[in-house]
């Protein structure tokens, strides 16, 4: 799906170079954000003994309940996928 976004100002200072710096240090800011999630990831991974996706497999299908760690588990991953999703989609863009 293509998307294209249109900005405008009244300013004489060029925005092509100001919203591609805005894109890298967004990139770069989600790229923390993903260290910091795979590092809880892992925690998680570490103190339970299975992995990621082990462990979605299983709480999804109900076999592990509800304890606040495996809702925080899945909180992680659903918020690695996220920051995953959003990063590819800023380095796909193309500003003209």
């Amino acid at each position: 799906m293509s998307q294209e976004v249109r900005i405008t100002s009244q300013t004489s200072i060029p925005l092509k170079p100001l919203v591609q710096s805005a894109l890298r240090t967004e990139v770069r800011l989600l790229e923390i954000g993903l260290a910091r999630t795979r590092e809880r990831l892992r925690q998680f991974e570490q103190r339970y003994g299975i992995s990621s996706e082990e462990f979605e497999k299983r709480f999804r299908s109900g076999e592990l309940g509800d304890a606040l760690d495996f809702i925080e588990w899945a909180g992680e991953l659903e918020l690695y996928r996220l920051l995953q999703a959003q990063r590819e989609a800023l380095l796909g863009a193309e500003l003209r």
